[in-house]
């Protein structure tokens, strides 16, 4: 079998309805396998306005609004109707990929496995770590079992960087587990376009060292830890401006801690590199990110990059070389390296130069046919005479 056999049922709790780093690589991934012939229909909750088109046919599955304060732009899906199921067997996929484990990916899953089909989940986000952001941290260990017994249901899964696949092979989440990469345009994420007259408009002066934020303003972002941060580099009176980049429902929250700060708001396309390129280092305290996009387009950019020591990060940083890493939720130790960026124009330059040339090494289509490679064997698993 080839890549122009495949029949590819790809379920996805965000396709494109919320902008994010995952359902870009999604997309981006969908627009790869229908440029090599393959035949692919996502299924996915669909609303009247999206953040953007979609790549390839949709089809909408049912779904709920996200029962969680201040994030019902989100939806939960359901399990599989017999709308959804008529679909399915109409396409007659030779291969399933699911993208999140919520009730719909799991019903697709025992689909799949009536069917005698191959299943590849991937994994974008580190979902068991949420609950600590909203005082559940006991909740930790149950998610991670509840995801657990999905992934092993599946033939495969895949991870957007090295550290993120040992952690899933540590929690025995299965015995097949390789890498999904992601990649950067270089196009749109360059030193070159950095725009001094856009930061002047923020109220940034070109002498100004702007500790940049890149993200959906919600709490599993590392809010918390970034604001207690940079009220640490006030305290030592470091000097420096913010600059956030993003949108969501935690801005008045971060406005009332961040007195001063420049919020550009949402940003895309170039007006996103732009926007990254204009900050002078990142500051990504996450610890759910599996890859961190935003930490290599930073990276592309010519940021330096502080970042907590965690999966996806870790991969990309190199201590020392590029950037920082700190253990997480450690203030200390991430106001000790933002200060010393901050009082260091020399140190910017050369980390940032460092980033910019091991970003190059992340070209989209040889990422994407990783995946697609992904497919091929598992699907000739099945089709090979025993």
């Amino acid at each position: 079998m080839q890549i122009a056999d495949l029949r590819i049922a790809l379920f996805s709790g965000n396709y494109n309805y919320v902008r994010d780093g995952a359902n870009q690589a999604l997309n981006r991934l969908v627009g790869h396998l229908l440029d090599q012939g393959a035949q692919v229909r996502v299924y996915a909750p669909v609303v009247d306005e999206p953040a953007f088109e979609p790549t390839g046919d949709l089809v909408g599955i049912p779904a709920v609004r996200m029962p969680v304060k201040n994030r019902g732009e989100y939806r939960f899906p359901l399990g599989l109707n017999a709308e959804v199921k008529e679909d399915l067997a109409a396409f007659n996929p030779n291969i399933m990929h699911v993208s999140s484990p919520d009730a719909a990916a799991r019903g697709a899953v025992k689909w799949a496995k009536a069917k005698g089909l191959p299943v590849l989940a991937s994994v974008h986000t580190r979902f068991e770590t949420y609950p600590r952001y909203y005082k559940l941290g006991f909740m930790e260990k149950p998610v991670e079992n509840w995801l657990r017994r999905m992934y092993q249901q599946c033939d495969a899964l895949v991870a957007p960087s090295p550290s993120m696949v040992d952690v899933l092979r540590e929690q025995g989440m299965n015995d097949d587990i390789s890498l999904w990469s992601r990649g950067v345009d270089r196009d749109v994420f360059h030193p070159s376009k950095r725009d001094q007259t856009w930061r002047q408009q923020l109220g940034i002066a070109d002498d100004d060292v702007a500790i940049g934020f890149l993200g959906r303003l919600v709490m599993e972002k590392g809010l918390d830890v970034f604001t207690d941060t940079i009220t640490e580099l006030t305290k030592r009176g470091v000097a420096h401006k913010v600059l956030l980049v993003g949108d969501g429902p935690e801005r008045e929250w971060l406005e009332k801690r961040l007195e001063g700060a420049s919020f550009a708001g949402f940003q895309s396309g170039a007006d996103l590199g732009r926007a990254v390129a204009c900050m002078d280092v990142l500051f990504n305290p996450s610890v759910t990110e599996t890859f961190g996009n935003v930490t290599l387009e930073a990276m592309a950019c010519g940021v330096p990059v502080v970042a907590a020591q965690a999966t996806g990060s870790e991969s990309l940083v190199s201590c020392g070389s590029n950037g920082r890493l700190i253990a997480p939720s450690d203030i200390t130790g991430f106001a000790d390296a933002l200060q010393a960026y901050c009082e260091s124009a020399e140190l910017r330059a050369a980390h940032g130069a460092a980033g910019s040339t091991r970003a190059d090494d992340f070209e989209w289509d040889a990422i994407n046919q990783s995946v697609a490679d992904t497919y091929v064997r598992l699907a000739n698993r099945v089709t090979e005479p025993a």
